[in-house]
């Protein structure tokens, strides 16, 4: 594969959005709150048989890993546990009140924390009402992520029963001492017992999450990770960049700087997770993912018609996402809104019979354009100009001839070997890829126009 000098890394290592979304989290306020999602939410309605998604946030966890950057509660209090499973419920009323007939999901996923903190009994419970309120298409997604330290194979024939299809196991690094470092123990045997399990109760799709950059981690200990994981055969993996924001998460702030690698080995750890699951049959699938080349996904990439959104790579394109739960965001109406982050503020505003709605955007025309430009980028490495005329009724080398310019310009990325442009169709070459984030902050006018981002993005690298 192509390789990269230290310049390189140095010039084009610096902070950045992951483009879960655009506009990113960072551009959403308070000034969207509950009756500006009521109303996105009845747009919504009006398209009663346009594709619908549900991701319905479960945030407990019994320990927290020190490296986690996700939206979790720690907690062995059941009754509010329990509590919380009744307030989705209600949540889930009161955002089907606004949504009519709107109704049917193609996607439906269950994220943490994890799901399977609850009981086999619980989660058949809170699937039965929610099923009550929406209704699965023939051939919809329904996937879930897991914990192997606390997920019994019960757990799994049960979801199994309820129709779950997809599963997507965190595993992060097998090295023990490496483990010691994040504060997450597990065992191998939990994790291919795990697997193995999904594998004979029918499955259709197994994803297993690995980390690179960690404590502790060096080339050799990830090449011996990636080697076991790779013999498990899961359907696809994620290999994450760890990102260590501790002005955001100050529980990484028990992370010993010194304890990570350093740039250099970080990217050499990414370069042998690209070849090795390369070799061993798989396809890269947009940022951080890969795909046997026989998978959906690996055959959308191939097709270019691979798509994101909060619940990761997708084939489905242009649906729009209701989330349920703490810090659920919802992308409806040509909207975003995220729901409290904090339980206490969560809890009480669905007690109160409302749309717990904390911030959120909506967007105007230059965002969803720049969506779109973003979305292609990250998904299928490219940018075709007539696919953006007729889309927009645009000329890329008018309306973008900023971006175009500073692509080309001494130093841009055009030199660095990033991207090609082609006529006015942009492509990212291979190691443009694996800096696919550089490339997408050209278009990004929100970024350019804040005085710094040192302290809201992990670095790109």
């Amino acid at each position: 594969m192509v390789g990269s000098t230290a310049e390189l890394l140095a010039r084009h290592d610096r902070p950045g959005p992951r483009y879960t979304s655009y506009p990113t989290a960072v551009d959403f306020h308070e000034g969207f709150g509950p009756e500006e999602h009521a109303a996105s939410l009845t747009d919504a309605a009006a398209r009663p048989h346009d594709p619908l998604s549900l991701y319905v946030h479960l945030p407990f966890c019994e320990n927290r890993c020190s490296f986690c950057a996700c939206h979790v509660v720690v907690t062995r209090n059941m009754g509010l546990a329990d509590a919380y499973l009744d307030c989705l419920v209600a949540e889930a009323r009161t955002t089907v009140e606004r949504l009519g007939d709107r109704r049917t999901l193609q996607q439906y996923h269950w994220g943490g924390g994890t799901p399977t903190f609850y009981s086999p009994e619980a989660l058949t419970d809170l699937h039965g009402q929610l099923l009550s309120l929406f209704e699965l298409e023939s051939g919809a997604e329904v996937a879930l992520e897991v914990d192997p330290r606390t997920t019994t194979e019960e757990h799994l024939a049960t979801l199994r029963t309820l129709g779950f299809n997809r599963i997507s196991m965190g595993v992060q690094d097998v090295d023990e001492v490496v483990q010691d470092l994040i504060g997450r123990h597990q065992t191998w045997e939990q994790t291919s017992n795990l697997h193995d399990a999904a594998r004979r109760l029918g499955y259709e799709s197994i994803n297993v999450d690995l980390v690179y950059g960690l404590p502790g981690q060096d080339e050799h200990t990830f090449a011996r990770s990636l080697e076991q994981v790779i013999g498990l055969r899961p359907d696809r993996l994620a290999v994450y960049s760890f990102a260590l924001v501790p002005w955001m998460r100050p529980h990484q702030k028990r992370i010993d700087p010194e304890s990570l690698p350093d740039r250099d080995v970080k990217f050499s750890m990414l370069s042998l997770a690209i070849d090795g699951l390369t070799d061993a049959g798989y396809e890269q699938i947009g940022m951080d993912h890969f795909a046997l080349r026989s998978d959906e996904l690996a055959m959308a990439h191939h097709e270019r018609t691979l798509s994101r959104n909060f619940m990761g790579y997708t084939t489905k394109r242009g649906t729009e996402i209701v989330g349920l739960g703490t810090s659920a965001i919802s992308d409806v109406g040509g909207s975003y809104a995220q729901n409290h982050r904090r339980m206490a503020s969560y809890l009480a505003a669905v007690d109160a019979g409302e749309l717990p709605t904390e911030r959120g955007i909506l967007l105007n025309a230059d965002d969803k354009l720049r969506r779109h430009v973003i979305t292609e980028l990250m998904c299928n490495g490219r940018l075709l100009a007539q696919e953006m005329t007729d889309r927009f009724d645009i000329l890329v080398e008018e309306h973008f001839a900023d971006e175009l310019a500073e692509m080309r310009a001494p130093g841009g990325l055009i030199e660095a070997g990033f991207v090609e442009i082609n006529g006015n169709d942009i492509e990212a070459t291979p190691v443009g890829r694996m800096f696919i984030r550089n490339v997408a902050m050209v278009f990004d006018t929100r970024l350019k126009a804040r005085a710094t981002d040192d302290q809201m993005f992990s670095r790109t690298v």
